[in-house]
């Protein structure tokens, strides 16, 4: 018989057992100090022919207990007494969407910037796309897995990079601005609903003689590249 699995969050609830000696009518005793008051001194007892009697497994050759954790073995912040939903800050706010709004022509439904959380003038800026299930995209992309496509992804990007375009150290505006040409593009990894993609476009070359602009685009979410490329922008004359 294959040895019990206790996941590691559990393991303080449960002795050890021995299948070689396990006897069903003996009491096994579980300290359950999570589901009794603390005046509660002494530990519950039942027996092991109760547990496999009244437990259903679908594998038993593979285990006799499983069960899902909400933290990962090995997380030392499952020890925290700061509850999850207060333990990440939210991203800064340099530029709200009404900022956005003044700055880029764009409106719904194909403004894809919600906030910027950086600004370099003239040089750079990061913001980010909240993907949720709402988005308009989603019903026919796909039904069966919300992808965000990959073309929106490019076309998000672009718009922080007008944000940087389209500020006076540049020299832009909203009236002569356009997305000229990408290159090495690649797409790392899909971006699905419930995803913050956080966009950081930096201008690397501007000939303000040609309008020209050349930018470097990555997106990211959880910390890990899931887009970049090269992206040309042009400003036309006024």
């Amino acid at each position: 018989m294959a040895s019990s699995v206790v996941p590691k969050c559990l393991s303080n609830f449960f002795s050890p057992i021995s299948h070689k000696s396990i006897d069903n009518n003996a009491p096994l005793s579980l300290n359950l100090p999570l589901l009794f008051s603390s005046s509660l001194k002494q530990s519950v007892t039942i027996s092991r022919s109760h547990i496999f009697s009244t437990t259903h497994f679908k594998k038993p050759e593979n285990a006799l207990f499983r069960a899902n954790c909400s933290v990962p073995a090995g997380n030392d912040n499952s020890s925290s007494d700061t509850p999850i939903e207060l333990r990440y800050p939210a991203f800064p706010t340099v530029m709200d969407i009404n900022q956005i709004r003044d700055i880029l022509p764009h409106r719904f439904p194909f403004l894809l910037v919600d906030r910027v959380v950086e600004y370099n003038p003239g040089v750079s800026a990061v913001a980010i796309k909240n993907v949720t299930i709402n988005d308009n995209f989603f019903p026919g992309h796909f039904p069966e897995r919300p992808i965000m496509p990959g073309v929106l992804m490019v076309e998000a990007m672009a718009q922080v990079g007008g944000i940087v375009m389209l500020q006076p150290e540049v020299g832009g505006s909203s009236n002569n601005f356009f997305f000229a040409g990408i290159d090495k593009v690649r797409f790392r990894k899909p971006v699905i609903a419930g995803d913050t993609l956080v966009m950081r476009m930096t201008l690397t070359k501007l000939q303000k003689r040609f309008g020209i602009a050349k930018m470097d685009g990555k997106a990211y979410v959880g910390g890990e590249l899931v887009c970049e490329g090269e992206f040309l922008m042009a400003m036309g004359s006024e």
